[in-house]
């Protein structure tokens, strides 16, 4: 959240989020974007991608997204931006850099960026400081008007997550168990969190990470001995992990993330998947489901509702990605 300690630019309530993604994911990245930061504007998915929002999250919980500015103000012109750089008060130990952003609408070339941050430096009254300062302000055009912002860069932190100690070729990317977390829990506060195929733990640590009652379950002894050493070794309590069939388990979650097993010799026979879909639909309010299958039929054979549908491709490798409640 922005330091309100910092001024006016505190209470704007509104927000741009810059992002990119690869082709092969623009699907996933629009569903992602808007579930997490439901836009008050389209999605922008061009070369300076960008979208507006009046949430207010930490920019690292996107794998797509690469930062926040937390509006100021918005003018015709830099020019009329001067006014609004001249009212910011720092704090006496805070010091400041201005950077001009490279998505938006026609982004000035290196020599006008630098000559825009130095308009804008000269009016806010505090130390600049270019490697390592406290507070970085934004500039950026979008259409005909230019926007003034408190920038906060991505945090990465999480791709760390990439170097589990087990893992195997065929389960999610961190990138894509990041962004699944986000469509299934978009709000995380005393939100629980199911996968009740969880593999080597992938969507539990990529939930956990960002503050999430998660929680997994397989059938497989050896993913579950898996999932029990990759938690641990990012600080995650083993014990969030059990050994079964998704069919047995009880309780009630807020959203699960079903990732339907499958085998590139076989087939999971339908009545199998009519089970863990049935089971599902008693475990959680709303679902995440994904397979290499087309499964939708026995989706709403269970009761479920289709709200998006979506796929992401890997090469010649498909999954489908349901949304559903």
């Amino acid at each position: 959240m922005p330091d309100e300690t910092l001024g006016i630019y505190a209470t704007s309530g509104k927000h741009l989020y810059t992002f990119a993604c690869h082709e092969n994911e623009q699907e996933l990245c629009m569903l992602e974007l808007n579930t997490l930061l439901e836009p008050s504007s389209e999605i922008r998915m061009d070369m300076g991608s960008y979208v507006w929002s009046e949430r207010c999250i930490s920019p690292g919980r996107s794998p797509f997204i690469h930062g926040r500015l937390d509006v100021i103000g918005e003018g015709g012109s830099v020019t009329d931006l001067l006014p609004l750089a001249k009212e910011i008060q720092l704090l006496p130990e805070e010091t400041f850099k201005v950077i001009c952003l490279k998505e938006g609408d026609q982004p000035p070339d290196y020599a006008q960026s630098r000559q825009l941050e130095k308009e804008i430096g000269m009016c806010i009254k505090g130390k600049a400081q270019m490697k390592q300062p406290k507070v970085t302000f934004g500039l950026i055009r979008t259409g005909e008007k230019w926007i003034l912002g408190q920038w906060t860069e991505v945090d990465r932190s999480w791709q760390i997550h990439r170097q589990k100690p087990q893992n195997y070729s065929t389960g999610f990317g961190i990138m894509l168990a990041r962004a699944l977390v986000n469509i299934a829990v978009p709000r995380v506060e005393s939100h629980r969190l199911l996968d009740p195929c969880c593999g080597m733990g992938t969507v539990v640590i990529e939930a956990l990470s960002m503050g999430i009652d998660a929680k997994g379950n397989d059938l497989n002894p050896l993913a579950v001995r898996g999932a029990r050493i990759n938690l641990p070794h990012y600080g995650y309590d083993s014990d969030r992990i059990t050994l079964g069939d998704m069919n047995e388990l009880q309780d009630l979650y807020d959203a699960a993330i079903l990732d339907m097993p499958y085998n590139l010799c076989s087939v999971l026979p339908d009545a199998e998947q009519r089970a863990m879909l049935g089971s599902l639909r008693r475990l959680a309010k709303r679902a995440v489901i994904v397979s290499t299958e087309w499964v939708e039929e026995h989706l709403l054979e269970a009761g479920w509702t289709v709200k998006e549908y979506r796929t992401v491709h890997k090469g010649t490798f498909i999954r489908h990605i349901w949304l559903c409640m």
